[in-house]
């Protein structure tokens, strides 16, 4: 067994578009990921280490509201040692909710559904995640032991700041922190929210997604920056994972830029607490095999 640092990509996605249409990828400005992408190609992509360590581990993600994908992806993940976890989707709204959970757990490669999402982004209703219903679904999700991951837009923080103080128990990861508006530079009201949000102990936040949100493609690290300082400073280098949203990325430059910029905006932290956010935290949150760590200072 290797002791080489690890590094966790805790956000990606894989598809095959002969298998199961994407629909999503129909808006206009998809058209460079408007094809197939599987874990073999995220091998060949990632080829860049960030702080000495390359891709280890990483957390597969749902992207269409339907339970074969979940079941397709939980099979890949038992037949690729590279995909540690899956993060799945199930009916919230439904009263069987506990019941379809229960079958994928018990399905091929079930072990490895380790959370749920739901893409509320895509939600019209200000208020989805405090339906009766959909409450109920997550409080099955809960009883579990899974995991939810949040996936909302950033006037939607509201509603994930009200999940969080309705349902304390439940473990909640913020996927691409929210979707700061980068591209307009207006981050006063989503710094506001994540901020109240990160005062709820059970919420973890990935760094994923970002440059997406800036303009695609004359972004730098410093129109990152502002965010990236208003994440370290509302949920410390101990509630943060490194996430790609490959191949989401390759529409803003692609995992190796994503992975470089990481790197430099982790300058000035200690080995500890980079260790957390490039593997540590994903680490305990999706329940992957730990890896080792290091001592140092702190983030200045």
């Amino acid at each position: 067994m290797s002791d080489a640092p690890a590094l966790v990509d805790a956000h990606h996605h894989v598809w095959d578009l002969d298998q199961r249409p994407q629909p999503w990828l129909d808006e206009p400005g998809h058209e460079p990921i408007r094809r197939s992408f599987s874990s073999h190609a995220l091998r060949s992509a990632a080829t860049r280490p960030i702080a000495g360590r390359r891709l280890t581990s990483t957390v597969v993600v749902q992207c269409v509201t339907s339970v074969p994908e979940t079941r397709d992806l939980l099979a890949l993940a038992d037949g690729d040692p590279l995909i540690g976890a899956v993060v799945g989707w199930a009916d919230l709204t439904s009263p069987a909710v506990g019941d379809m959970l229960d079958d994928l757990r018990a399905g091929l490669g079930g072990r490895h559904l380790r959370a749920v999402r739901h893409i509320v982004q895509g939600e019209s209703d200000p208020h989805w995640l405090q339906r009766p219903d959909v409450e109920r679904g997550l409080a099955a999700v809960g009883e579990r032991g899974l995991g939810y991951d949040v996936l909302v837009r950033s006037h939607q923080l509201p509603q994930a700041i009200r999940l969080a103080e309705r349902l304390p128990e439940l473990p909640l990861v913020l996927d691409h922190a929210g979707k700061p508006p980068l591209a307009r530079g207006e981050l006063t009201d989503w710094a506001q929210q994540l901020r109240t949000l990160a005062g709820h102990p059970q919420v973890r936040c990935k760094v994923s997604g970002l440059a997406t949100e800036a303009d695609h493609e004359k972004w730098t690290i410093e129109d990152i920056r502002p965010a990236w300082d208003v994440l370290l400073s509302a949920f410390g280098p101990d509630r943060l994972m490194f996430g790609s949203d490959w191949p989401v990325c390759v529409l803003a430059g692609g995992w190796n830029r994503w992975a470089a910029t990481v790197e430099e905006l982790l300058d000035g932290c200690s080995d500890p607490e980079i260790h957390a956010v490039l593997a540590g935290n994903a680490t305990a949150f999706y329940h992957l095999t730990p890896a080792p760590t290091k001592e140092g200072t702190s983030c200045s």
